[in-house]
């Protein structure tokens, strides 16, 4: 499975010495639940087998390693995620892992536009501030299923 190894990597769910703190972009709602999530070396919700929220984490931690661009529309990758290379392979499958959350993404992108707009300004602002990001070689708004 294409997400198992990041309970073993936990990449992002670290800060290397000598960089800054990176808070969590949350949604309103969010807020209202955390308050805030703050990264300094590790985050307070790692645990030995990866994140204790599960499939509460908050939607920027289910979006990595996925940026989301409002302004064009279009979804970046960290280009640092050693799954870089297996999810942009998995994107030509339309069953495939890589593209579900790809389109999982999509559709949670799709709702935070009408709910929360100033979230995905907030969160794309943070993401190129701190990650290196590449434009995923699919766009989900133009991707049709086959019949």
């Amino acid at each position: 499975m294409l997400f198992d190894h990041c309970a073993q990597c936990q990449r992002c769910c670290h800060v290397d010495e000598d960089y800054p703190p990176l808070e969590v972009t949350l949604t309103q709602k969010e807020k209202k639940v955390y308050g805030s999530v703050c990264i300094e070396t590790h985050c307070a919700h790692l645990g030995p087998v990866g994140c204790q929220l599960g499939d509460d984490k908050p939607v920027s931690c289910k979006l990595y390693p996925l940026s989301f661009e409002p302004q064009t529309r279009r979804f970046h990758f960290d280009v640092e995620c050693p799954l870089k290379a297996t999810y942009f392979e998995q994107l030509a499958q339309p069953d495939s892992e890589a593209s579900l959350h790809l389109s999982k993404m999509a559709k949670a992108i799709q709702n935070l536009e009408k709910s929360d707009p100033a979230f995905l300004e907030t969160n794309y602002a943070i993401d190129v501030d701190y990650f290196e990001l590449e434009a995923l070689p699919v766009n989900p708004w133009t991707v049709r299923k086959q019949t």
